[in-house]
């Protein structure tokens, strides 16, 4: 480093010691030191829940009985100590908020105005939440299957698809994005928009089995599957898949598979329809047969946005939000 530049370093260091020396306007925003008496929570919340049960599951998309369950479940990870400068968020009062955030597809300034809190207090609830339930519950709600929870979910295709041996539907979905800074085409998709990759299967039951988000919007299904933890657990056969059995009416015995679209690789546990317009009569029942079973990953994924509204729009928050 030469003088000038010493210099200029100097003079840098000494302009962001001044600006962070500098006086805040207020300790706390007029409007938020009203949370307490004109917050959504206090003026929208309360009322739906002592009064009105079917507006509150519209308000936050589930029950006043899932909300307590829910909370239950979060709150002591989310409990912190009053300060003397001021009061903490209750953890009912965070989840309220990042429920409607995710409900509604608001931004996080309409957090602020309608909660009375801060727009950099709102990004951390949302993410602290977020990150809470996730660790939370994901043993509880996405376990691995063992040999039971298999048997029931090939039992599920059977019945509602007529598919045998089918152990979910697997299929990806590009959560659009702000474009990231500094990011070029990498969250760029085949679709010309900015997206963030999520990998699901799905059982019969519109039940998400398994999730997996991260990957760039310009990776294919077929590269997200490859690269993900479920590839890798096929592979080691850490997965409990149940040993080939024989199909309905026959004495053949055949693997237990997954079923995806044309975009995935055929291997021993993913089947994907047949390819090609002039094919047999047999070809075209077994697509469409497929066609029946993997439609319920792509019903999952609709269900999932219209509960979720955040989902509607391009998300823009920090992209390490969405890996949680």
């Amino acid at each position: 480093m030469d003088g000038r530049d010493a210099v200029l370093f100097t003079l840098l260091a000494y302009a962001y010691s001044q600006k962070l020396k500098k006086k805040r306007k207020w300790w706390v925003h007029p409007i938020n030191s009203l949370r307490d008496t004109h917050g959504h929570f206090h003026t929208l919340y309360k009322p739906l829940r002592e009064g009105d049960p079917v507006t509150f599951f519209n308000y936050l998309r589930m029950s006043i009985v899932s909300f307590d369950e829910l909370l239950a479940s979060v709150k002591k990870p989310l409990t912190k100590m009053d300060t003397k400068m001021r009061g903490a968020i209750s953890p009912e009062e965070m989840l309220v908020i990042t429920l409607w955030y995710l409900a509604c597809g608001c931004s996080l300034q309409d957090l602020h105005f309608n909660f009375r809190i801060g727009r950099t207090t709102a990004g951390k609830v949302v993410r602290k939440v977020c990150q809470t339930i996730w660790d939370t519950l994901k043993e509880k709600c996405i376990p691995t299957p063992n040999e039971s929870t298999w048997a029931d979910i090939v039992e599920g295709f059977q019945d509602r698809a007529n598919f045998p041996n089918c152990l979910g539907a697997v299929d990806g979905k590009h959560i659009r994005v702000v474009k990231p800074e500094l990011s070029g085409s990498q969250y760029m998709n085949y679709k010309h928009f900015f997206s963030i990759g999520l990998l699901a299967v799905a059982d019969a039951n519109y039940r998400f089995t398994y999730v997996e988000i991260g990957s760039y919007g310009k990776d294919s299904d077929s590269t997200v599957f490859q690269n993900s933890t479920l590839w890798q657990q096929i592979r080691s056969n850490s997965l409990n898949i149940p040993k080939p059995k024989m199909l309905p009416g026959t004495d053949i015995a055949v693997p237990f598979a997954f079923v995806g679209d044309e975009a995935f690789a055929l291997s021993t546990n993913l089947l994907r329809p047949y390819g090609g317009r002039q094919l047999s009569g047999k070809k075209r029942i077994f697509n469409y047969r497929l066609s029946r079973a993997r439609r319920y990953v792509e019903c999952s994924f609709g269900i999932l946005s219209n509960k979720w509204r955040i989902l509607h729009r391009p998300l823009d928050v920090n992209v390490i939000l969405l890996w949680i």
